[in-house]
């Protein structure tokens, strides 16, 4: 029996990379799936190949930042599939990048409320919809950068990415007796649109890789088979940690 039968999920950032990799496989393992992000034609292409696929999905394109679009994406969750039980609140961005002298502070505030504040609005609405249903799996997607390696020039992205885990490790605490299992996905380097910015060279590439043990980049499944471990029964009594998916590049130092 697929591993998430009868299970009802919510996934952000959903238009490319992990999130719609996460969307594919949650289907696949027959979870119903609500998909979220900023662009209504890739998640409608997305929407139609789980349709296509046998999976059952629907679609619904906002700014992850914004409290109403939170509580509608769980509203459709539960008007359409009866119930939420999963909740990867993937969507995020690395912001504007460079030292701090020269940050704005609209950059930084952009990037703290499209990784940070998007989570805590996300997990405002959907909790109380876990609650309904006896328990349940919130996951955030962060970072090595920040918790286990520095990088010059990401301190808003760092910084927000961090708050995660701190905020994981809280409300794991807060809901834990009621059967909600709070985590963080920190994955490494990822062949992803959002990725490839920093690898759009050969050279770049190249210095990406041999940044992780494994000396390669990550592609988006991978990725989600970890967020399908977190999001599953299997994971039954791992909540409040930091599930470190990073290739080993929060070790390696050569």
């Amino acid at each position: 029996m697929p591993i998430l039968s009868n299970k009802v999920a919510i996934i952000t950032g959903a238009s490319s990379g992990i999130g719609r990799a996460s969307a594919r496989l949650f289907a696949r393992e027959g979870a119903q799936v609500v998909v979220g992000g900023r662009r209504q034609a890739e998640l409608d292409d997305l929407v139609e190949e789980i349709s296509l696929s046998g999976g059952q999905a629907v679609s619904l394109a906002g700014d992850v930042r914004s409290e109403a679009y939170a509580r509608a994406l769980v509203a459709l969750a539960v008007d359409r599939f009866g119930g939420l039980d999963i909740a990867f609140n993937n969507a995020g961005t690395t912001g504007a990048v460079g030292g701090v002298e020269t940050l704005e502070m609209a950059q930084w505030q952009e990037t703290l409320e499209t990784n940070l504040t998007s989570a805590f609005v996300g997990a405002k609405h959907q909790i109380p919809a876990m609650q309904a249903r006896g328990g349940g799996s919130l996951i955030f997607t962060s970072t090595f950068v920040g918790h286990t390696l520095g990088l010059p020039g990401m301190a808003a992205y760092g910084a927000s990415k961090a708050g995660l885990i701190g905020l994981t490790q809280v409300l794991a605490a807060e809901f834990g007796a009621q059967g909600i299992r709070v985590n963080a996905l920190l994955p490494g380097g990822t062949d992803t649109p959002m990725g490839r910015a920093f690898t759009n060279t050969p050279e770049s590439l190249a210095f990406v890789q041999n940044l992780h043990a494994l000396k390669r980049l990550a592609q988006p499944e991978e990725i989600a088979q970890s967020a399908l471990y977190l999001a599953s029964d299997a994971a039954s009594f791992t909540t409040g940690i930091a599930l470190l998916a990073d290739g080993g590049v929060s070790i390696c130092r050569h």
